[in-house]
């Protein structure tokens, strides 16, 4: 028998070497990305945020080891239009999901979202719990695993559909969305990179706190923001004019002292499910090469401005909770200042994963904030809200927010538009649009919404 000669031996070895490095190469360039978002938390129920009493040792130590966004938000706050700003990228009015009917089921599957570009990057991609956008529970285009509730969901024994197939589960939402998210990272790619989306149920009513969580914080007071004393409501025509009542039970104006702790209670649960997903990446080696994200679909006002629930365009409505650990290129502690929105975390995957970018993208990719360079950051942001015929206390509206100032113009409204000194009345109690000092400033503001309409090809 004829044995090979040594060079033909070197080439197969060197072979097989270049296959090894260029799965290790793939792996290593393309981080895995695990996207977690909850339902309705504000952005300052995180001890990390500074509650007073909540503890979230798990998503605290995303925030230590990684970035904390002082000043992160959603451009439409509510559920299913945020929820589609994050995945495409792009503005509710582009992207055609603009409110929570199962008008947008359909919608939803024909949106251009950063999975599919993943996926055709090489990715394994997968969804797990919440994606509501509709009550369409059905596999959507881009994502190789889907398991997924329907609508809102339930928070003990609610179903999933998997990978288009109806399956009755047992137990408690969050720990059922964890085991599956749990699963996933631990299957074996040989190296592929993988995109996971986690969607939980909290803390989205009705609520249901874990069994182990339901008695904490009875005795804790709650803390409360100086304009949940704000009396003067003469500065905020839209909210006072009287209009029919939302649906019974609905918080549109105003939430109990129970219900706050219920939402606190239910984060209890995420947090140790965040813990179980960190320690899951550690064990399977994974961790350090995982960019970790997590974060909220809008955020929720507790009594704030005599409100509840949120669509309106004030600071506790629009402003959320990020966080995101990626040592290969966020420094541990890093706290960034500007403005990052909802549609900036799709561009954001996109560049890290080496994917073809989503056309016509309104979001910019958060990685020049990591390198430290803000320079050509936004120094305004545009915000929307279209009106829900079932809630009719919140018109629609068209905002536009700087760092010092805030406008919102109310499209079907006359003389109910808005205009806050956020660095002197951070808490905006004090409606200044008709003093003749904030007259420039009013002027610059309008000027600065018709801009971003025009560039995001927005109604006017």
């Amino acid at each position: 028998m004829k044995r090979p000669s040594s060079l033909l031996v070197f080439l197969s070895l060197w072979s097989l070497c270049s296959l090894w490095f260029s799965s290790s190469s793939l792996a290593a360039d393309k981080p895995n990305i695990v996207f977690i978002l909850t339902d309705d938390q504000r952005w300052d129920c995180l001890s990390c945020a500074g509650h007073p009493f909540l503890k979230t040792p798990n998503i605290d130590r995303i925030a230590s080891e990684g970035a904390y966004f002082n000043n992160a938000f959603v451009s439409i706050p509510l559920c299913s239009p945020s929820r589609a700003c994050f995945f495409t990228g792009r503005y509710s009015h582009a992207n055609g999901v603009i409110n929570n009917t199962a008008a947008m089921g359909p919608i939803s599957h024909k949106l251009d979202t950063y999975p599919m570009h993943l996926q055709k990057a090489g990715y394994e991609t997968g969804a797990i719990g919440k994606f509501h956008m509709g009550v369409d529970d059905s596999p959507r285009p881009g994502f190789d695993y889907w398991a997924i509730f329907k609508g809102q969901g339930r928070y003990i024994d609610c179903p999933l559909n998997i990978n288009g197939t109806p399956t009755p589960v047992k137990g408690y939402i969050t720990d059922v969305i964890t085991d599956q998210a749990v699963n996933f990272i631990k299957k074996d790619r040989g190296g592929k990179p993988f995109a996971l989306y986690v969607g939980h149920k909290a803390v989205h009513g009705p609520y249901r706190p874990a069994d182990q969580d339901k008695d904490l914080f009875k005795d804790d007071p709650l803390p409360q923001r100086p304009d949940v004393k704000d009396v003067d409501d003469a500065g905020k025509p839209a909210l006072t004019r009287k209009v029919a009542p939302p649906p019974k039970d609905h918080p549109a104006y105003g939430v109990t002292d129970e219900i706050i702790r219920d939402q606190l209670r239910c984060l209890v649960s995420v947090d140790r499910s965040v813990g179980r997903i960190l320690d899951t990446l550690k064990e399977t080696g994974q961790l350090d090469n995982t960019l970790v994200v997590f974060s909220s679909d809008n955020g929720y006002l507790w009594n704030e401005h005599h409100l509840g629930d949120k669509r309106v365009a004030y600071e506790e409505s629009i402003r959320i909770p990020m966080v995101m650990r990626y040592p290969k290129l966020i420094k541990p502690g890093t706290r960034l200042d500007p403005m990052v929105l909802n549609i900036d975390l799709a561009p954001t995957f996109i560049e890290l994963a080496g994917a073809e970018p989503i056309k016509d993208v309104h979001g910019s990719s958060l990685v020049p904030l990591f390198k430290g360079d803000d320079s050509h950051w936004r120094k305004a942001a545009l915000f929307e809200y279209f009106l829900e015929k079932m809630y009719p206390n919140v018109e629609t509206w068209q905002g536009v927010r700087t760092n010092d100032w805030k406008y919102i113009h109310y499209t079907d409204l006359q003389g109910m538009d808005e205009l806050y000194d956020l660095k002197n009345d951070p808490y905006e109690m004090k409606n200044v649009i008709g003093e003749e000092s904030a007259k420039q400033q009013l002027a610059t503001m309008k000027a600065e919404l018709a801009k971003l309409l025009e560039q995001t090809g927005a109604p006017r």
